[in-house]
């Protein structure tokens, strides 16, 4: 069915009454930031939650589970005092899907790297954010090039994907969103970067969201996409363009439904139909 303006905004409000809350975190890497109180240590276990953030939810968090089992009570600290070489050897043997040990020991090895230069991953973020931005696009290309330790010889690592080359980087922006929007789900650490500037964390699930409430009609889940539909959403939430995310990824984890029908079900209560 086609979908309306106003009832795309109906059903999106509604959604997000229905699950926006706490008791729906779980099963959520999400609820792995939560554990800690302290900042310090919320953000950097929210970017290792985040990076791991990909494949069956089980997966995700046995793996998340197993990292901060090794970080001890404060990630913050586990950092500031494990040299690189104690590092590679703490997490020897670890793999998620296809990223390695190595690369989570280079993600840990970039976070020191960042800690040492700018005393905080929300200050190195903050360097490279303008006022002029529309986005927070340019300041994660920024990020992520600080956190990258094999940008300047060419290589890669899969826990932190590069957004100027047109991915949508559902991790890094699923990160952003726990950082800087603050409420009962979203921890909104970052207090200084603003809400109105996040994009659409952006897997196929959601893009299929997203075309099934008409907000667009590409057929890639890239980074072009994920601004359209980040647009789209600032439309009927300006300052706050990602606040559905949680509620509508709820749909399909949770398995509440057939979205379809239940569109259909609100259009048919609002008389849309």
């Amino acid at each position: 069915m086609t979908v309306s303006d106003a009832l795309r905004k109906v059903f999106l409000r509604e959604t997000f009454d229905r699950f926006h809350h706490p008791e729906y975190i779980s099963p959520d890497p999400l609820e792995f930031v939560h554990l800690y109180a302290d900042p310090l240590d919320r953000e950097i276990a929210g970017l290792v939650a985040s990076a791991l953030a990909y494949g069956r939810v089980a997966q995700v968090l046995k793996s998340v589970n197993k990292v901060f089992g090794q970080m001890g009570c404060s990630p913050r600290a586990f950092l500031d005092n494990t040299p690189g070489p104690v590092l590679r050897e703490r997490f020897r043997g670890f793999k998620h899907r296809f990223t390695t040990e190595c690369e989570l020991a280079d993600l840990f090895v970039g976070i020191q790297s960042v800690l040492r230069r700018h005393g905080t991953l929300q200050a190195c973020f903050l360097s490279g954010l303008r006022a002029g931005d529309d986005t927070v696009g340019p300041a994660l290309c920024a990020f992520v090039r600080e956190l990258n330790v094999h940008e300047n010889n060419g290589g890669s690592n899969s826990l932190i994907p590069v957004p100027d080359k047109n991915s949508a980087c559902k991790r890094l922006h699923l990160y952003l969103r726990w950082m800087v929007r603050s409420d009962a789900v979203d921890p909104g650490v970052w207090t200084d970067v603003s809400p109105e500037k996040l994009i659409v964390p952006l897997d196929t699930h959601m893009f299929r969201t997203c075309r099934s409430l008409g907000m667009t009609t590409r057929s890639q889940a890239d980074g072009k996409t994920a601004l359209e539909i980040t647009s789209a959403f600032r439309k009927i939430e300006p300052g706050d363009p990602v606040k559905y995310d949680f509620s509508l990824t709820r749909i399909g984890i949770r398995r509440e439904g057939d979205l379809s029908r239940m569109i259909e079900t609100c259009a048919r209560a609002h008389r849309f139909l």
